[in-house]
């Protein structure tokens, strides 16, 4: 954990993953030495960052003091190494969080032209297109013939927000007691890494959209096991609708950390073959998601 004072997430907490990763990656012996000015070219950053991602580390005991100066590898991290999506913001998030946030608010209308949001947000055509591209694959955009585009609907109140939730209880324990109900194990073991990565520290840094996808891939890979058609696109639905509701909320990384702990809990259930079980854990686990959330999200605002 980042020492007193030390903002959870900030870049210093972030390189120092980003050099765990490049230790496990490179298996980099115990004694090799870790150069301040390599390593900054390496991850395009400055070397004062560096410096205290390293002191990061040497607290973990990952990385040790050099004699003449430095650091050196002292160990292989006890973390496991993130997976990619964990490892950088994606491109133009401030923007695309800013987006959400004003579609929610009612500051942007329906309908929309290329050049109002070019001008509202400071982006070029180039860096608005990656965002527009994103959007549209999340689900809650689209063009429209000619010019401009149009925003799809949105859950936009608490009340819905709720009900998506109460839905969610009904269909994702039924999920798991389907007559086509088959085990991915595959899909389930590359979830259970990605929670892991989270639960080892990923979870201080991750952008809310990183958590909102880490998670709601790990229950559209357990609807996609139902071999329930309706089920599966019924929640991809629903979490298409609540993304923007989620990102709206603050997010409480020692809660967030809590819930990636019960993902763990529940893919070790199915890889177990412990369906009955999961079904029950899942429904409590959504229960319990939902009264916090509740306590967490803000009004619906018209301004």
């Amino acid at each position: 954990m980042p020492a007193t004072g030390r903002a959870p997430g900030g870049l210093g907490e972030q390189l120092a993953g980003k050099i765990e990763q490049l230790i496990a990656e490179e298996a980099l012996p115990p004694g090799t030495p870790l150069v301040e000015r390599t390593l900054a070219e390496r991850l395009m950053v400055s070397r004062s960052p560096v410096r205290e991602a390293l002191r990061l580390l040497a607290e973990r005991g990952t990385v040790g003091p050099r004699p003449e100066g430095g650091y050196i590898v002292r160990r292989h991290p006890k973390r496991s190494a993130f997976p990619p999506q964990f490892m950088n913001e994606p491109p133009g998030e401030a923007t695309y969080l800013a987006i959400g946030e004003d579609r929610l608010a009612g500051r942007l209308p329906e309908r929309v032209s290329e050049n109002d949001l070019m001008r509202r947000y400071g982006q070029t055509r180039a860096q608005l297109g990656a965002i527009l591209r994103r959007i549209v694959n999340e689900g809650w955009i689209e063009r429209l013939p000619g010019h401009g585009w149009q925003f799809l609907p949105i859950l936009t109140s608490g009340e819905t927000y709720d009900q998506a939730y109460r839905f969610r209880i009904l269909i994702e324990p039924a999920a798991l007691n389907e007559p086509g109900f088959k085990i991915d194990e595959p899909a389930l073991r590359r979830c259970l890494a990605e929670q892991q990565a989270l639960i080892d520290g990923a979870v201080q840094w991750a952008s809310p959209a990183q958590l909102f996808d880490a998670n709601t891939r790990l229950h559209e890979t357990i609807a996609t096991c139902s071999g329930n058609v309706f089920i599966l696109e019924s929640l991809k639905r629903i979490n298409r609708l609540r993304r923007l509701m989620e990102y709206r909320q603050s997010v409480d990384r020692e809660a967030a950390a809590r819930r990636c702990r019960e993902h763990q809990t529940l893919i070790t259930l199915l890889l177990a073959g412990e369906r009955r079980a999961a079904a029950d854990f899942i429904r409590l686990h959504l229960r319990d998601a939902a009264r916090e959330k509740a306590m967490g999200h803000p009004p619906a605002r018209d301004d």
